[in-house]
């Protein structure tokens, strides 16, 4: 327990370090993923079925392959393939690849939710609004969208949830997010080696993060009931 007491602080500031690589990635995937996938969604719904076909492709690819191997193939592909690793080697290409994955991985999921969100709204308000004058940009904006919020706060809460822990996959292509952190004492770091009890320590992490996001997008939820 001594012992324990006395590698505490270096464990923990290896925690928080690995910890904020997580969250920037986090934000960085949400920042990215969420106009792309309306991007996503509207392609798949267009008229233009060539565009239409090859979007649902793109997305029946993504999301029926892992993100790992997607990781994989994203980082090495380019240097393996056209000798030209265009990530570089260091911590900074590393997150540059894992965040583009992530982005185009949770992008094609919120397309989907996008679709349904969109698909749900009755098409009599879309038509109400065109006898009313309404150009279809602002039917879509004053009209759809914010029924559309509300109809897909659930699923995304459950994809950011996700999201969250899904971060850790990035350890694949040796990104120094909290689990790489963690994992490393048990391999050996800091003249602390066969060390397990750090990884409990990183759950706690998960934990505190989801149940922060829970609330928060709860209360949204909540706020967001007036369409009902």
């Amino acid at each position: 327990m001594e012992l324990i007491m006395e590698q505490l602080p270096i464990v923990i500031h290896s925690l928080n370090i690995g910890f904020l690589q997580t969250l920037k990635l986090f934000f960085v995937t949400l920042i990215g993923a969420f106009p792309l996938g309306l991007i996503i969604a509207f392609g798949s719904m267009s008229h233009f079925k060539p565009l239409s076909i090859a979007t649902k492709l793109v997305v029946w690819v993504v999301r029926g392959t892992p993100l790992m191997i997607q990781l994989l193939i994203i980082y090495y592909f380019p240097g393996l393939v056209f000798k030209n690793p265009i990530w570089g080697g260091g911590e900074g290409g590393r997150f540059a690849a894992a965040s583009v994955s992530f982005i185009i991985n949770y992008a094609c999921y919120f397309s989907e939710i996008y679709r349904g969100g969109i698909q749900g709204v009755p098409i009599g308000q879309q038509e109400a609004g065109l006898v009313l004058g309404m150009t279809r940009p602002q039917i879509f904006f004053r009209v759809t969208l914010l029924q559309m919020i509300k109809r897909i706060v659930p699923p995304m809460s459950n994809e950011i949830i996700t999201l969250v822990k899904d971060t850790s996959l990035a350890r694949i292509i040796a990104l120094q997010e909290i689990i790489w952190a963690g994992q490393a004492f048990m391999k050996g770091s800091q003249g602390i080696s066969g060390a397990i009890w750090p990884m409990f320590f990183t759950a706690f992490y998960y934990l505190i993060c989801n149940g922060i996001l829970t609330v928060l997008l709860g209360r949204l939820e909540k706020k967001l009931n007036y369409f009902r």
